[in-house]
Protein backbone atom coordinates (compact mmCIF):
# COMPACT_ATOMS: atom_id res chain seq x y z
CA UNK A 1 0.00 0.00 0.00
CA UNK A 2 2.69 2.37 1.15
CA UNK A 3 4.46 1.81 -2.10
CA UNK A 4 1.10 2.34 -4.19
CA UNK A 5 0.16 5.73 -2.44
CA UNK A 6 4.53 6.79 -3.07
CA UNK A 7 3.86 6.02 -7.08
CA UNK A 8 0.40 7.64 -7.09
CA UNK A 9 2.09 10.39 -5.09
CA UNK A 10 5.00 10.75 -7.70
CA UNK A 11 2.58 10.47 -11.06
CA UNK A 12 0.87 13.83 -9.24
CA UNK A 13 4.17 15.72 -8.65
CA UNK A 14 5.36 15.10 -12.61
CA UNK A 15 1.72 16.21 -13.81
CA UNK A 16 1.33 18.93 -11.65
CA UNK A 17 4.99 20.38 -12.67
CA UNK A 18 3.85 19.71 -16.61
CA UNK A 19 1.05 21.90 -16.35
CA UNK A 20 2.79 24.36 -14.40
CA UNK A 21 4.90 24.28 -17.17
CA UNK A 22 2.57 24.87 -20.17
CA UNK A 23 2.13 28.48 -21.24
CA UNK A 24 -1.25 30.31 -21.00
CA UNK A 25 -3.42 31.76 -23.92
CA UNK A 26 -1.92 35.25 -23.16
CA UNK A 27 1.41 33.88 -22.95
CA UNK A 28 0.98 32.12 -26.02
CA UNK A 29 0.29 34.86 -28.13
CA UNK A 30 2.48 37.52 -26.39
CA UNK A 31 4.95 39.78 -27.91
CA UNK A 32 7.49 38.23 -30.10
CA UNK A 33 10.22 40.21 -32.37
CA UNK A 34 7.67 39.55 -35.21
CA UNK A 35 4.93 41.40 -34.02
CA UNK A 36 3.95 44.46 -35.46
CA UNK A 37 3.66 48.15 -33.45
CA UNK A 38 -0.10 48.76 -33.63
CA UNK A 39 -1.70 52.38 -34.41
CA UNK A 40 -5.11 52.80 -33.48
CA UNK A 41 -7.79 55.53 -34.83
CA UNK A 42 -10.70 55.96 -32.64
CA UNK A 43 -13.92 57.11 -34.11
CA UNK A 44 -16.28 59.92 -34.41
CA UNK A 45 -16.69 62.64 -31.66
CA UNK A 46 -14.73 60.32 -29.70
CA UNK A 47 -10.92 60.29 -28.38
CA UNK A 48 -7.77 58.25 -27.53
CA UNK A 49 -8.30 57.10 -24.55
CA UNK A 50 -10.99 55.14 -26.26
CA UNK A 51 -8.89 52.11 -26.58
CA UNK A 52 -7.10 52.39 -22.90
CA UNK A 53 -8.39 48.88 -22.07
CA UNK A 54 -7.61 47.24 -25.42
CA UNK A 55 -4.03 49.35 -25.18
CA UNK A 56 -3.64 47.57 -21.46
CA UNK A 57 -4.32 43.98 -22.71
CA UNK A 58 -1.70 44.25 -25.49
CA UNK A 59 0.89 45.38 -23.29
CA UNK A 60 -0.27 42.62 -20.64
CA UNK A 61 0.18 39.83 -23.77
CA UNK A 62 3.55 41.66 -24.11
CA UNK A 63 3.48 44.45 -26.37
CA UNK A 64 5.95 46.88 -25.85
CA UNK A 65 4.24 50.33 -24.79
CA UNK A 66 6.04 52.00 -27.41
CA UNK A 67 4.39 49.66 -30.09
CA UNK A 68 0.90 50.56 -29.13
CA UNK A 69 0.12 54.29 -30.55
CA UNK A 70 -3.05 55.87 -30.32
CA UNK A 71 -3.05 59.69 -31.78
CA UNK A 72 -5.63 62.47 -31.24
CA UNK A 73 -7.66 64.61 -34.38
CA UNK A 74 -10.15 66.57 -35.31
CA UNK A 75 -13.39 64.12 -36.07
CA UNK A 76 -15.29 66.96 -37.67
CA UNK A 77 -13.18 66.98 -40.83
CA UNK A 78 -13.19 65.04 -43.79
CA UNK A 79 -11.57 61.42 -43.83
CA UNK A 80 -9.79 62.20 -46.44
CA UNK A 81 -7.83 65.09 -44.00
CA UNK A 82 -7.56 62.47 -41.30
CA UNK A 83 -5.78 59.92 -43.71
CA UNK A 84 -3.11 62.22 -44.15
CA UNK A 85 -2.79 62.37 -40.46
CA UNK A 86 -2.90 58.72 -40.31
CA UNK A 87 0.30 58.27 -42.94
CA UNK A 88 2.27 60.25 -41.07
CA UNK A 89 1.33 58.77 -37.65
CA UNK A 90 2.50 55.24 -39.37
CA UNK A 91 5.63 56.73 -40.78
CA UNK A 92 6.34 57.96 -37.09
CA UNK A 93 5.56 54.96 -35.57
CA UNK A 94 7.66 52.93 -38.14
CA UNK A 95 10.10 54.94 -37.42
CA UNK A 96 10.44 55.24 -33.83
CA UNK A 97 10.05 51.20 -33.55
CA UNK A 98 12.37 50.22 -36.23
CA UNK A 99 9.66 47.97 -37.47
CA UNK A 100 8.51 47.36 -41.12
CA UNK A 101 5.07 47.19 -40.68
CA UNK A 102 2.49 48.22 -38.28
CA UNK A 103 -1.26 46.71 -37.68
CA UNK A 104 -3.69 49.46 -37.65
CA UNK A 105 -6.84 48.76 -35.24
CA UNK A 106 -9.72 51.25 -35.85
CA UNK A 107 -13.19 51.66 -34.58
CA UNK A 108 -16.30 52.93 -35.78
CA UNK A 109 -15.92 56.03 -38.50
CA UNK A 110 -11.70 55.54 -37.41
CA UNK A 111 -11.61 52.77 -40.12
CA UNK A 112 -12.53 55.01 -43.13
CA UNK A 113 -9.81 57.74 -42.91
CA UNK A 114 -7.04 54.68 -42.56
CA UNK A 115 -9.42 52.52 -45.11
CA UNK A 116 -8.70 56.17 -47.22
CA UNK A 117 -5.07 55.63 -46.36
CA UNK A 118 -4.69 52.31 -47.38
CA UNK A 119 -6.52 52.86 -50.82
CA UNK A 120 -4.35 56.14 -51.69
CA UNK A 121 -1.79 56.76 -49.72
CA UNK A 122 -0.07 53.72 -48.19
CA UNK A 123 3.21 51.54 -49.60
CA UNK A 124 2.02 47.89 -49.61
CA UNK A 125 5.21 47.82 -47.75
CA UNK A 126 3.97 49.97 -44.36
CA UNK A 127 0.95 48.12 -43.19
CA UNK A 128 0.56 44.38 -42.56
CA UNK A 129 -3.09 44.25 -41.53
CA UNK A 130 -6.01 46.45 -40.50
CA UNK A 131 -8.97 45.87 -37.91
CA UNK A 132 -12.71 47.47 -38.29
CA UNK A 133 -14.58 47.33 -35.36
CA UNK A 134 -18.33 48.45 -36.39
CA UNK A 135 -16.63 50.48 -38.92
CA UNK A 136 -19.58 51.96 -41.33
CA UNK A 137 -17.94 50.79 -44.57
CA UNK A 138 -21.42 51.29 -46.50
CA UNK A 139 -22.99 53.95 -44.42
CA UNK A 140 -25.31 54.31 -41.20
CA UNK A 141 -28.50 56.22 -40.91
CA UNK A 142 -27.51 57.21 -37.65
CA UNK A 143 -25.52 60.05 -39.61
CA UNK A 144 -28.24 61.47 -41.27
CA UNK A 145 -28.81 63.86 -38.64
CA UNK A 146 -25.12 65.07 -38.33
CA UNK A 147 -23.56 68.48 -40.63
CA UNK A 148 -19.87 68.03 -39.86
CA UNK A 149 -17.85 66.70 -42.82
CA UNK A 150 -16.77 63.85 -41.67
CA UNK A 151 -20.31 62.36 -40.50
CA UNK A 152 -22.31 63.45 -43.15
CA UNK A 153 -19.35 61.02 -45.29
CA UNK A 154 -20.66 58.17 -43.16
CA UNK A 155 -24.51 58.30 -44.60
CA UNK A 156 -25.54 55.50 -46.78
CA UNK A 157 -25.05 56.64 -50.64
CA UNK A 158 -22.53 59.47 -49.56
CA UNK A 159 -20.14 60.40 -52.83
CA UNK A 160 -16.92 59.52 -49.97
CA UNK A 161 -18.42 56.04 -49.71
CA UNK A 162 -18.97 55.34 -52.91
CA UNK A 163 -15.52 56.53 -54.30
CA UNK A 164 -13.89 54.35 -51.50
CA UNK A 165 -15.33 51.11 -52.19
CA UNK A 166 -15.63 51.78 -56.15
CA UNK A 167 -13.79 48.70 -57.50
CA UNK A 168 -11.74 46.45 -54.92
CA UNK A 169 -12.87 46.79 -51.62
CA UNK A 170 -9.75 45.54 -50.29
CA UNK A 171 -6.89 47.18 -52.10
CA UNK A 172 -3.45 46.41 -51.99
CA UNK A 173 -1.11 43.53 -50.23
CA UNK A 174 -2.47 44.20 -46.89
CA UNK A 175 -4.54 41.26 -44.33
CA UNK A 176 -8.56 43.18 -43.66
CA UNK A 177 -10.76 42.17 -40.71
CA UNK A 178 -14.20 43.29 -39.95
CA UNK A 179 -15.97 42.85 -36.75
CA UNK A 180 -19.86 43.34 -36.50
CA UNK A 181 -22.53 43.06 -33.60
CA UNK A 182 -26.20 42.41 -34.17
CA UNK A 183 -26.60 45.02 -30.78
CA UNK A 184 -24.65 47.71 -32.21
CA UNK A 185 -27.29 50.10 -32.15
CA UNK A 186 -25.25 52.78 -33.82
CA UNK A 187 -24.22 51.41 -37.33
CA UNK A 188 -27.26 50.95 -39.39
CA UNK A 189 -27.58 48.75 -41.31
CA UNK A 190 -24.80 45.98 -39.08
CA UNK A 191 -23.82 44.62 -41.72
CA UNK A 192 -22.49 47.60 -43.39
CA UNK A 193 -19.23 46.60 -41.69
CA UNK A 194 -19.11 43.75 -44.13
CA UNK A 195 -16.31 44.30 -46.43
CA UNK A 196 -15.57 42.23 -49.54
CA UNK A 197 -12.34 40.31 -49.85
CA UNK A 198 -11.78 40.83 -45.74
CA UNK A 199 -11.97 38.49 -42.67
CA UNK A 200 -15.70 39.30 -41.44
CA UNK A 201 -16.56 38.01 -37.70
CA UNK A 202 -19.74 38.68 -36.45
CA UNK A 203 -19.37 38.96 -32.60
CA UNK A 204 -22.11 38.46 -30.01
CA UNK A 205 -24.47 41.26 -28.39
CA UNK A 206 -21.98 43.77 -27.78
CA UNK A 207 -22.97 47.60 -28.20
CA UNK A 208 -20.74 49.67 -30.30
CA UNK A 209 -19.09 51.50 -27.64
CA UNK A 210 -18.10 48.46 -25.92
CA UNK A 211 -16.48 46.58 -29.19
CA UNK A 212 -12.77 48.09 -28.15
CA UNK A 213 -13.33 47.00 -24.86
CA UNK A 214 -14.77 43.34 -25.06
CA UNK A 215 -12.66 40.80 -23.95
CA UNK A 216 -13.68 38.67 -26.48
CA UNK A 217 -13.60 40.71 -29.36
CA UNK A 218 -10.10 41.43 -28.05
CA UNK A 219 -8.60 38.25 -27.91
CA UNK A 220 -9.73 37.50 -32.04
CA UNK A 221 -8.41 40.71 -32.62
CA UNK A 222 -4.93 40.02 -30.85
CA UNK A 223 -5.15 36.41 -32.99
CA UNK A 224 -5.86 38.39 -36.19
CA UNK A 225 -2.58 41.24 -35.82
CA UNK A 226 -0.25 38.01 -34.22
CA UNK A 227 -1.09 35.01 -36.39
Amino acid sequence: MTSLLTRWLLALTVATTTLVGLPSPAQAASYTPSSNPILFVYGWNSSASTWNTMISRFQADGWPSSHLRAFSYNTSQSNATTAQTVSQEVDNLLAATGATKVDIITHSMGGLSSRYYLKNLASSGKVDRWVSLGGPNHGTSSANTCVSTACAEMRVGSTFLATLNSGDETPGAFFYGTWRSPCDGVINPVDSTILSGASNTQTACVFHTSLQNDATIYGQVRNFVNP
